[in-house]
């Protein structure tokens, strides 16, 4: 990080462009954590290339290749995009992501042949459309407040605060329509309205994203943020947040590291962002590959501990002494952490319940033994059907709902196998036990 600072206090240029890709990146950010969470990411994509005519057709008609034309332009194409895949799959009876692949290549075919067109009577080059130069947006500057700024802040500076107003202007009913589309229609809120709008915030977002990164990598900037970010948190607002931070890291790493190896910024913007979505992937504290892993040896440990503890319980009851354990790497281990923790200790045959244990043990023993209770007496179920059953469910009973089984059962005192039911811990106990 020393070593970032460092470059960046020399490198005053680097500034203007990691600024320039901030606002490009959180811009494409904040609309991709819709577009994610209402399973949309490809609408995304066919928008960002779809516009293409717009564009086109936005300087035939005002003969410029900058302005808010562009963006109106671009915003329609998006809008029609949206409406014509909804109504080709209608029509033609066909799925959702079908019609969109036939709008999208379509219209992205005759923008590439109209902007080939007209580049020949503008400076408006096919590549520059579909790649960027993000990289030389801090040449062209223009007076702003009495700064000379980018020239492309005019555009991605309003794009970013347009789209912030519009998610705090719309919260409430992006909120719902993102996660229950039919509990809005339900509520009386313009589904259909709300849609419209926001596929045309993420054609203007796209088209005023163009001169930065193009049209092709503006879709990892719209996309891989907001997946990245739901990995992170459950939450809308958080989802936000993270989205931002990830948009922004991807604009200061990408240009550092493209400066380094002297390759395309934007694609390398692009890259981090990709690096950033693959270590969620991993460690996510909820959705990530190692967290889940973690989780799931956690649990294996737990009730691989408690089948120890059962075990001796039930050999104790039996009076046979330590009964033959389970071989194997997680009972072993659970073993050394029930001895760890002053459940189990050594005794001369093998393996004995502390008093700690005991307790333990008997609570486990009473969940089991209540289920099978509950499965013949509420189920109807045979008495030879219900222990495998139990002895999953011993896992998961905790006391709260072994005293709610219990009460429902009028505090039976045995098992359908005539076994003794432990006693709750809050219950006294009797006499000799």
């Amino acid at each position: 990080m020393t070593e970032l600072a460092t470059w960046l206090n020399a490198n005053s240029l680097a500034l203007w462009t990691i600024a320039v890709g901030a606002l490009c990146n959180v811009s494409c950010a904040i609309l991709g954590c819709y577009l994610v969470l209402r399973r949309m990411s490809m609408l995304g994509d066919a928008i960002s290339h779809s516009v293409l005519p717009g564009l086109a057709l936005a300087f035939v008609l005002t003969g410029s290749i900058s302005g808010w034309g562009m963006v109106v332009g671009a915003a329609a194409l998006g809008v029609l995009t949206a409406f014509l895949t909804q109504l080709i799959a209608k029509l033609a009876d066909v799925p959702e992501d079908s019609s969109m692949g036939v709008v999208f290549t379509s219209l992205f075919a005759v923008g590439v042949i109209l902007v080939t067109r007209v580049a020949s009577q503008a400076d408006l080059d096919p590549g520059c459309v579909l790649y960027g130069l993000i990289e030389f947006t801090p040449l062209d500057t223009v007076s702003l407040f009495g700064l000379e700024v980018p020239r492309t802040f005019r555009t991605l500076g309003p794009a970013l605060a347009i789209t912030l107003g519009f998610v705090a202007l719309f919260w409430k009913e992006l909120k719902i329509v993102s996660f229950d589309p039919a509990l809005a229609r339900a509520m009386g809120f313009r589904v259909g309205l709300i849609h419209y709008l926001l596929m045309a915030m993420v054609a203007g977002v796209t088209v005023s994203s163009f001169e930065a990164v193009g049209s092709i990598l503006v879709i990892a900037m719209l996309i891989v943020p907001a997946a990245t970010a739901h990995l992170l948190t459950d939450r809308l607002a958080g989802m936000l947040l993270w989205s931002t931070a990830v948009a922004i890291l991807s604009a200061v790493f990408g240009y550092w590291l493209a400066a380094r190896w002297n390759t395309s910024v934007a694609g390398m913007m692009a890259v981090v962002a990709g690096g950033l979505f693959a270590s969620a992937v991993l460690v996510a504290p909820r959705h990530g590959i190692v967290s889940q892993f973690v989780r799931r040896a956690r649990l294996a440990l737990r009730i691989a501990r408690e089948d120890v503890l059962a075990q001796l319980y039930r050999a104790d009851e039996a009076a046979v002494g330590t009964p033959p354990l389970v071989a194997g790497l997680t009972p072993s281990l659970a073993r050394v952490q029930l001895r760890r923790f002053g459940q189990i200790e050594r005794a001369e045959s093998g393996w004995k319940l502390t008093p700690t244990g005991r307790t333990a043990a008997a609570e486990l023993v009473r969940s089991h033994r209540l289920w099978e209770s509950f499965l013949t007496t509420r189920l109807d179920l045979p008495a030879d059907h219900v222990h495998p059953s139990a002895e999953r469910m011993e896992h998961y009973i905790d006391h709260a709902l072994q005293e709610q089984i219990a009460a429902d059962l009028a505090d039976p005192r045995s098992d359908p196998h005539g076994r003794p039911i432990p006693p709750s811990p809050a219950q006294p106990q009797p006499p000799g036990a």
